[in-house]
């Protein structure tokens, strides 16, 4: 279903059973999945895919050219999963480097006014309140949540089932299973709704607390408290997942 006011050029490729609302704009080298719904306004251009059962809601701005000045033109593409919700002006835009591409899972929940920028990486389950801003290059792992009015700095990484506060300046790495919040944001102690709502078991809660006091309040060295949490912990895997993702950190963690 395309309502007579949309623009939609004869080169986009449409799936089956797609609904695009009024005014909608889909520019030439877009796909879209079967099964998507854009209300109405929506702008949808550049080398954009998206699957299927996408939901976009009025005014959302998807795959258009980075804002970066550092775009010296090529193909840049943006790659969007399944069953996504945008909310309202919620903006997404392509990477800035030839063949580059910005990346988006499936499952996430894209509240209103948020923005992802160039060549962010996003993973599944993820949760954008209102307004949340991520910066170019900045990685989500999955079922993370970006609280209103965040601000997340470029090349910057959102650890697993961490949650980022209202409010917040993430200026480094948010460690997976962690709360911060504040300017500068700070760990403040574990996710512990969020593992349970995910399913975490309680040995492996219970080993992440203990975890967060190595790292996290014991005035150790990032290297010295994670040698301990290997020595000392049970090696689930939400525990080789925190270790792996803090040694690997190359801005440093929010402490």
């Amino acid at each position: 279903m395309i309502h007579p006011t949309a623009v939609v050029h004869p080169k986009a490729e449409i799936g089956a059973d797609c609904e695009i609302g009024p005014y909608c704009v889909i520019g030439e080298n877009v796909i879209l999945g079967h099964d998507c719904r854009l209300h109405s306004h929506v702008v949808i251009d550049g080398h954009t895919r998206l699957g299927h059962s996408n939901e976009i809601f009025p005014f959302a701005s998807i795959g258009l050219q980075t804002q970066d000045l550092k775009w010296k033109g090529g193909i840049t593409r943006t790659e969007i999963g399944d069953d996504n919700t945008f909310r309202e002006y919620v903006t997404i835009h392509s990477a800035t480097g030839d063949g580059e591409a910005t990346v988006v899972g499936s499952h996430n929940h894209i509240l209103a006014y948020s923005h992802i920028a160039h060549n962010a990486t996003l993973g599944n389950h993820i949760i954008m309140s209102n307004v949340a801003t991520l910066a170019g290059h900045v990685l989500v792992e999955d079922r993370a949540v970006v609280g209103g009015l965040a601000a997340v700095h470029q090349f910057c990484r959102i650890g697993k089932m961490a949650l980022i506060g209202g409010c917040s300046k993430v200026v480094q790495d948010v460690v997976p299973f962690m709360i911060v919040d504040g300017n500068p944001a700070e760990t403040r102690t574990v996710n512990k709704v969020g593992m349970e709502r995910n399913g975490v078991s309680e040995d492996a809660q219970a080993a992440l607390r203990q975890a967060y006091k190595v790292l996290f309040r014991e005035g150790l060295a990032s290297s010295n408290a994670l040698a301990r949490i290997e020595a000392e912990l049970e090696a689930f895997p939400e525990i080789q997942h925190l270790v792996h993702f803090v040694r690997a950190s190359e801005r440093g963690i929010s402490k």
